[in-house]
């Protein structure tokens, strides 16, 4: 699943390329988005990111909410022939934005624009005293609760892992166990290694690829995820591989406690 960086990336491509263009048409092709239509004729003023979410603000007090899910992907299209596996189109002067979806779990809603508080987003304006007094002394793992988007917003399954690893800490700790100032340097690797996810557009380990269809650069910055069995970078220990809530964590015996 797309991850922050991933959004990130599609949503400042998407802000270049169609920002002040007319949606000519929009085209459901897939009866599960029956109704998202009604946006031809509406102008894009901005595209921006809320946690995982990809909001398109339209110059009619709309927005359209695109969240990828498992296996979505926004595509920039030149050609009138739709890509295999396309749900629904927008089409624009020079081309078309197609939403691909083998899986059909992405989601489009068209409604009034939601106020952005941003904070849960560390990128944003995170409100680390409201995490410290409501979040931080749950019973859930460390790793649970980086991935629950009502306390921290926009961090998924490979991200996780690689915070986890940069910080020292185990994904097995509970939340609760953690320091104020442990706390304060999970989130200041954050915010660096999802900067730098952003600047790499994003991590492709699977079919990630941004808006132009091609692929993103930071799995050369991974330290842990996917290298089970392997060395350690850092002091030398095994990686190791666990399941958590139905998905696989690595992290380093050795180094993270």
């Amino acid at each position: 699943m797309p991850e922050l960086p991933e959004v990130e990336t599609l949503c400042r491509q998407l802000n270049a390329k169609i920002t002040g263009m007319k949606i000519q048409k929009a085209d459901v092709i897939d009866r599960k988005l029956a109704g998202m239509d009604s946006v031809m004729g509406t102008c894009v003023q901005a595209v921006r990111r809320s946690g995982k979410t990809i909001v398109m603000v339209l110059d009619d007090g709309r927005a359209i909410e695109v969240h990828l899910r498992m296996t979505g992907r926004l595509l920039w299209n030149p050609s009138k022939t739709k890509f295999s596996h396309s749900r629904w189109r927008l089409r624009f002067g020079e081309g078309f934005v197609d939403l691909v979806d083998p899986r059909r779990f992405a989601t489009v809603n068209v409604g009034s624009i939601q106020p952005d508080e941003g904070t849960t987003d560390l990128l944003v304006a995170f409100d680390e005293r409201n995490f410290q007094a409501r979040q931080a002394k749950r019973k859930v793992s460390v790793k649970t609760l980086l991935m629950d988007s009502k306390a921290i917003s926009g961090i998924g399954n490979i991200y996780a892992c690689e915070i986890l690893h940069r910080a020292g800490v185990s994904p097995l700790r509970k939340a609760e166990a953690l320091t104020e100032s442990e706390w304060k340097k999970v989130f200041r690797l954050a915010r660096r290694i999802l900067k730098k996810g952003i600047e790499n557009r994003g991590t492709s380990v699977s079919d990630w690829c941004d808006l132009y269809g091609c692929k993103g650069e930071n799995q050369r910055e991974l330290r842990v995820y996917g290298k089970e069995g392997k060395m350690c970078g850092g002091c030398g220990g095994t990686i190791k591989r666990i399941r958590q809530g139905q998905r696989s964590t690595f992290y380093c015996t050795r180094c993270q406690k």
